[in-house]
């Protein structure tokens, strides 16, 4: 596909803008460019036309499945983004004086009342931007905690094996030496290893129940009183809520912190479609070390304070304040019965397609029933075609279907995760069951066709290493290529 640079024509414009109204500025001299800038030149229908193509290339949720593991890729209701386009949200300013838009920071408050009833939280920030964002700004309030306390020992965070490679990232980040906790044959984590490593230099746990394997660890409340005992605390990794929003509360499993995806289970828009929100929500032995720019009530009605020991700001303003608006019509549409009715459609989706594909394919921890997701191994299965995780996922595209998260979580030899999430319908999962069940039986007749998938996009399989190693980031006109 041609970039618009390629389509480009000399002479060829549209006037998108309309006439000045104001008197023209003038740059100080000196500060103009010395040479025209580099525009592609086409016309009104060419562009709407290269647009239109890139947005069939796309796959998301409303062109068919999407069953990314640990992803929540459920569907985003449209009246949502209608809601956040009101011009009372829309054209606000954030520098507004807090009197002027009262009405924002209302939704901000309210959200906070709802998603800390949710999660058994007492105070909660919405400037982190997404989950990664949370957790740095999560672990930051725990660094402060501490050495506020004079217990500038704990330095080392614990992580299980299955944790998302996130949890590692953002505890580096703020300087924390992570230690890895292994799991236990049940998927679950080692109760013995775990006593093991917590100690007088535990900072904090940072763990997600369910785990990334799906499974809800029946040991949680020894796991976090494990870790208070050793005197740190426990960060909820809110990936996985969909599975129990509404059923459990983190804060009543022992967690001290949670952050969540509100671009993922309070369906708004995820990734591409959209930007993400983090909010990070804590016990009230932790309220005053949340960012600066908290809702509180004031003597002119909510204003902006900053908490007294605030590890200061982690984002502009109050992060991305529509996103907030979209969760916010969600939680209010469902209610009090949605909210745990779509976590329980989550988990029931996840169990009738995991037990279409039992027989067919090896699952991983598959004794008991799974929560919202699970895992496939496809160990087995190389081994004896030659067919892995790669090419079944690959072979998936042709199919119209969104592949799952590939060789995670890395416990899991060929692993491949899916969550189907509770938006999806009985028909849609049979047809993604009878296609990965044809592509296993092609897998023992015709491993050469799968080595090959996909045959019907427009780009097969790229050189990832390549595009690693040498990636091409920028477009040089034909004449400057070196």
């Amino acid at each position: 596909m041609e970039l618009l640079f390629e389509k480009s024509r000399k002479g060829r414009g549209c006037d998108l803008l309309p006439p000045l109204d104001v008197p023209p500025a003038h740059l100080m001299e000196g500060m103009g460019r010395e040479a025209p800038l580099d525009l592609p030149e086409l016309s009104e229908v060419e562009l709407s036309r290269h647009y239109s193509a890139l947005e069939r290339r796309a796959h998301g949720v409303n062109n068919g499945f999407y069953p990314l593991g640990s992803c929540t890729m459920k569907y985003n209701p449209r009246l949502h983004e209608e809601l956040a386009a009101l011009p009372g949200f829309a054209g606000v300013h954030p520098s507004q004086d807090p009197a002027d838009v009262q009405g924002c920071l209302k939704v901000l408050r309210l959200a906070e009342e709802l998603l800390c009833e949710i999660t058994g939280m007492d105070a909660m920030t919405f400037q982190p931007a997404a989950g990664a964002h949370g957790e740095l700004t999560a672990l930051l309030m725990v660094k402060k905690y501490h050495l506020d306390r004079g217990d500038a020992g704990r330095t080392k965070i614990l992580a299980p094996d299955s944790a998302h490679g996130t949890n590692p990232a953002s505890a580096a980040m703020c300087g924390f030496t992570v230690v890895n906790v292994p799991s236990n044959p049940q998927g679950g984590v080692d109760l013995e290893a775990l006593r093991a490593a917590a100690g007088p230099d535990t900072a904090a746990l940072m763990l997600t129940n369910p785990n990334t394997l799906g499974l809800f660890d029946p040991n949680i409340l020894e796991i976090t009183q494990i870790v208070h005992d050793a005197g740190g605390l426990c960060y909820y990794d809110g990936a996985n809520l969909n599975a129990v929003m509404g059923v459990v509360r983190p804060g009543d499993m022992g967690f001290d912190l949670v952050h969540l995806n509100l671009h993922k289970t309070f369906s708004t828009p995820h990734g591409g479609g959209g930007p993400g929100s983090g909010p990070v929500g804590c016990k009230d032995f932790l309220r005053d070390y949340l960012p600066a720019g908290y809702v509180e009530e004031g003597p002119r009605g909510l204003e902006l304070r900053d908490p007294e020991k605030t590890i200061g700001r982690v984002k502009a303003f109050c992060g991305n304040f529509t996103v907030v608006v979209k969760a916010l019509a969600y939680l209010l549409t469902l209610g009090a019965e949605g909210i745990p009715q779509a976590a329980q459609g989550a988990v029931l989706n996840a169990n009738y397609l995991r037990e279409q594909l039992r027989g067919t394919y090896d699952i991983a921890y598959g004794e008991g029933p799974c929560m919202h997701e699970f895992v496939l191994t496809l160990e087995k299965l190389k081994k004896e075609t030659g067919v892995s995780a790669l090419d079944v996922a690959k072979a998936l595209i042709d199919q119209g279907i969104h592949p799952p998260t590939m060789y995670f979580p890395l416990i899991v030899e060929e692993a491949l995760m899916f969550e189907p999430t509770e938006t999806e319908s009985r028909e849609t999962l049979d047809h993604a069951a009878a296609v990965l069940k044809a592509i296993r039986a092609q897998a023992d007749t015709d491993p050469a066709a799968l080595h090959a998938a996909p045959v019907t996009t427009p780009i097969g399989r790229p050189d990832e290493v390549q595009a690693a190693r040498h990636p091409v980031l920028r477009y040089r006109p034909p004449e400057v290529q070196p």
